[in-house]
């Protein structure tokens, strides 16, 4: 039986007749992506829960934000980022310019890791899941992890509306490690 649909290797050929679960013999490496503008309680759930996960997660933060000029560099988010994790030696923190699955191969990462807090963003993260999987012939494979029920309503934009109109923010940043 064909296993191509559509010129779309299976997952077995991708990996070189390897199952995802028999890996490829190195750490096992998940990036988690996004703009993280700012970086909120939500994401730091996303962290936490998927690092058992892999040996090392990266946490890649998007270099090029055309539709949001004026905000801080990826340079900037990503400090900001490494002090919550400053004593967590399994993260790396590190801006990235250009395509996810670029991003993945130079970090030796064969995970992505998306949040997932509604129906819309698992459509389009379903969507990006698919390109990337294509892109990265079959050697890229997307994780969504949902929104703990109490978070599902912090988004990035929502707190930066909020800080906008001068309201507190920091219940919906997480502490960093020096606090």
């Amino acid at each position: 039986m064909d296993n191509k649909v559509n010129n779309h290797p299976s997952p077995r050929e991708g990996l070189g007749g390897l199952s995802p679960r028999e890996g490829l013999g190195g750490p096992k490496v998940g990036l988690f992506l996004g703009s993280f503008n700012p970086f909120t309680v939500g994401h730091d759930s996303v962290v936490t829960r998927a690092l058992p996960l892999f040996d090392r997660l990266v946490i890649g933060v998007v270099g090029q934000q055309v539709s949001k000029p004026g905000q801080p560099s990826a340079e900037e988010r990503a400090e900001a980022i490494r002090r919550v994790y400053a004593n967590e030696p399994r993260i790396e923190v590190r801006p990235y310019y250009g395509l996810a699955v670029d991003f993945a191969r130079e970090m030796g990462a064969r995970y992505i890791i998306k949040g997932v807090r509604s129906v819309k963003d698992f459509e389009y993260e379903r969507d990006q899941a698919d390109i990337n999987r294509r892109l990265s012939h079959g050697e890229v494979e997307t994780i969504l992890i949902y929104a703990e029920p109490q978070l599902s309503a912090i988004s990035s934009s929502m707190v930066r509306e909020l800080q906008h109109y001068g309201q507190d923010i920091t219940p919906y940043l997480p502490a960093t490690a020096e606090e």
